[in-house]
Parts: C-alpha cells; sequence; structure tokens
C-alpha cells in the first residue's frame, strides 16, 4: 500500500513539475523531490527529505494558492506514510 500511495504522491508532483503557471524554481525543487522519491534508500528517510523539500516549497511567496493547496495535500499523504 505504501507503495501505491508514494507512486499517487510522484504523479500529482509530476502534473506539477509540468505546470507552466508554477514558477521556475519551484519546478526544479519538485524535480529533485521526486528524484528523491524514485531512491532506493529507506522510506522514512526518503519521506522525511521530501516533507522538507515540500515545506520550503509551499512557503515560497510566488506560488499560487491551488498549488499550494495541492503541495500541501502531498505533505498530509506522506505524512500518513510516515
Amino acid at each position: 500500500m505504501e507503495h501505491k500511495e508514494i507512486e499517487d504522491v510522484i504523479e500529482v508532483l509530476s502534473d506539477l513539475k509540468d505546470d507552466i503557471a508554477v514558477p521556475k524554481n519551484v519546478r526544479s525543487k519538485i524535480e529533485n523531490t521526486i528524484k528523491i522519491l524514485d531512491t532506493d534508500i529507506d522510506t522514512q528517510i526518503k519521506i522525511s527529505k521530501v516533507l522538507h523539500e515540500l515545506e520550503d516549497i509551499s512557503n515560497d511567496t510566488n506560488l499560487q494558492q491551488y498549488t499550494r493547496t495541492q503541495i500541501w495535500n502531498v505533505v498530509s499523504t506522506l505524512e500518513k506514510i510516515k
């Protein structure tokens, strides 16, 4: 079940990464989080790293509210896994 949820998170993050309305610096950070989630390290460590990155992303002042809400939903999903 855990892997399915991570795949869902990667899918949402990929959609955000491909959204041209998302600032370029945020898309770059999202791409880094996807790479972290694709690694073979321990799931708990991986999720902790990604949560830290997503916290930084959600605090970006140039982020639209809709995108911020999607980021928070991803954070919520990851916290459930953790």
